[in-house]
């Protein structure tokens, strides 16, 4: 038990941040479920994580969980703004809210945005290619490529793509494990509140003036009473930075592996066919989002683990793609394993929305990358965001 909580204590820093994975083997060595003190426990295994995630008694951190656990939350601009969000609704309304957003990420929708992102993925890899290099992959490709889809599927003008890039950085800092750094979240107080302005502004030109987009989908519904207002607005702050922080992040993490990785990446690049079983295994090794939250909306046990109604339960989706238990030989890159579902996008009635989309992108991304790039390498020490929630590069740089 002490060498959990010293693992969730070098969690706590920059350095542990850093390279997290062996203070997530150091609380799995504790056991596959770990509570950690009075009303907080941790699960590191995937069958209970994934029991944790599909169970309905198990429940998203909503406003009643924070009037209990930190009753001066609405203080905060951030957590007021995600406490409108599905992410942090329980049902009915994280059902309402999500049947809404739906229409955006359907297979069907998604399949059709194929060519775009292709034409879009050429036209940002030309300039690298002209120019050899040495460029910041994640300024090149890895953020420009899902925020310009993003944007186009709400129906935000893309020449403000540029604006989104620091202000939704600033606003994932409130989903931190360990947020409520005063600095950091004034920052996403800030990032909030202009975020809501954007959006306030952009309603109305919609409003005049409707499009093929689901901004124009979604004033619709408000005029059915069915969203509008603030929640409106918190709704389409939520879709714009999930729609292409987590894909950004998946970019950067995956070519990272492949540059480590010359005779995976010379296989990818003779059969581009094999394109989604790696980014399945890209997920599963170093997921872009490490960990989410619940609480036990009731007493209930888990692996034999008492948690009392209230408990907040961290799950720690990286740690369960590489449970022994789930994956052989869970820390070696082996795109052949047997298709076993990581939970890298969750499961259950919260699985992540975008993942059709953020998967498209990245099968039509990294083929192209080693096709038109043949001679893609690392051109630096790549540099990591100091982040635990949301694990992805400030800077990948290659050259061509």
């Amino acid at each position: 038990m002490q060498d959990a909580l010293a693992a969730m204590q070098a969690l706590a820093t920059a350095e542990g941040r850093a390279d997290p994975y062996p203070h997530y083997e150091r609380l799995r060595s504790a056991g596959p479920v770990v509570p950690l003190g009075d009303g907080f426990a941790v699960v590191t295994g995937y069958a209970e994580a994934d029991q944790v995630l599909r169970d309905a008694s198990f429940r998203v951190t909503d406003a009643v969980a924070l009037d209990r656990a930190m009753p001066g939350w609405r203080t905060a601009a951030s957590w007021q703004w995600l406490s409108r969000t599905m992410l942090w609704r329980n049902a009915p309304d994280h059902t309402r809210l999500r049947r809404l957003a739906g229409s955006a990420f359907t297979a069907r929708r998604v399949a059709a945005l194929r060519a775009d992102v292709t034409a879009l993925t050429e036209e940002l890899i030309e300039p690298i290619a002209a120019s050899g290099g040495p460029v910041d992959f994640m300024d090149a490709v890895a953020y420009p490529l899902p925020v310009s889809v993003i944007c186009a599927l709400l129906g935000v003008p893309g020449a403000d793509r540029d604006w989104f890039r620091p202000r939704a950085q600033d606003l994932t800092l409130a989903l931190e494990v360990f947020a409520g750094d005063p600095q950091e979240l004034a920052r996403a107080d800030a990032a909030s509140e202009e975020l809501a302005e954007y959006f306030v502004d952009l309603l109305a030109r919609r409003q005049r003036e409707p499009g093929d987009d689901m901004i124009s989908e979604l004033l619709a519904a408000g005029a059915d009473g069915r969203i509008g207002g603030a929640e409106l607005v918190a709704h389409l702050v939520l879709l714009l930075v999930a729609g292409f922080e987590t894909t950004t992040n998946l970019l950067g993490n995956g070519l990272a592996m492949l540059l480590d990785r010359p005779e995976q990446t010379a296989r990818l690049r003779a059969d581009p066919a094999l394109s989604g079983a790696y980014i399945e295994e890209m997920l599963r090794l170093d997921p872009p989002v490490q960990v989410t939250s619940r609480y036990a909306g009731q007493d209930t046990e888990l692996a034999g683990v008492p948690l009392p109604e209230g408990t907040e339960v961290l799950v720690v989706l990286a740690a369960t793609g590489r449970d022994p238990r789930r994956f052989a030989a869970p820390d070696s890159f082996l795109p052949d394993r047997p298709s076993v579902p990581s939970l890298s996008f969750g499961a259950g009635a919260h699985y992540c929305l975008g993942a059709p989309l953020a998967r498209l992108e990245a099968q039509v991304a990294f083929p192209l990358l080693l096709e038109k790039l043949p001679h893609l390498r690392s051109a630096g020490v790549p540099t990591r965001r100091d982040r635990l929630g949301f694990r992805g590069y400030a800077t990948l740089p290659v050259a061509a």
